[in-house]
């Protein structure tokens, strides 16, 4: 595996998001600065809910640039078969036949990605998932909690 391609694959992914929220972001900002959003009473909340709304995504377009930035620049390091997950890591998780496929980053957790014909998730050390999987190898059986059921997944591959 190509540990650069997939992480301009994720890149691109961060982008085209990136490009949607920024419209939005425009649309919300447009409305609530526009006169129609202007309060009639006390009671009318159009303008103040456009500009919460506004603000938000305003701030997930700083995310995802931030996001973009970090894997634009993060080390390509390469994981032998014994080195622990961290950072940087691809993971291969194997549960009841099915695999499931992993990159360890410290940002832009839950971001999917079609690569090479496997789905592979983002997943961050401070996301259950990510908690439990740092500091295993490769061939460990790891049980993870999620969403309130313990499972036993073993580790395939660490790259």
């Amino acid at each position: 595996m190509n540990k650069a391609i997939l992480l301009q694959c994720v890149v691109e992914k961060l982008t085209a998001d990136l490009s949607l929220y920024f419209k939005a972001a425009s649309a919300a900002r447009a409305e609530a600065t526009h006169e129609q959003s202007k309060a009639e009473n006390k009671y009318d909340t159009r303008g103040l809910e456009a500009s919460y709304l506004a603000r938000g995504q305003a701030r997930q377009v700083a995310e995802l640039e931030a996001s973009i930035r970090q894997f634009q620049t993060m080390t390509q390091r390469a994981f032998s078969a014994g080195d622990p997950i961290d950072l940087g890591a691809y993971v291969e998780t194997e549960r009841r036949g099915i695999v499931s496929a992993y990159l360890l980053a410290s940002r832009a957790g839950g971001t999917e990605v079609v690569f090479e014909g496997q789905e592979i998730m983002v997943i961050t050390p401070q996301s259950p998932l990510g908690r439990q999987l740092i500091g295993h190898r490769q061939g460990d059986a790891v049980k993870i909690d999620l969403a309130g059921r313990t499972e036993t997944h073993r580790i395939q591959k660490v790259s």
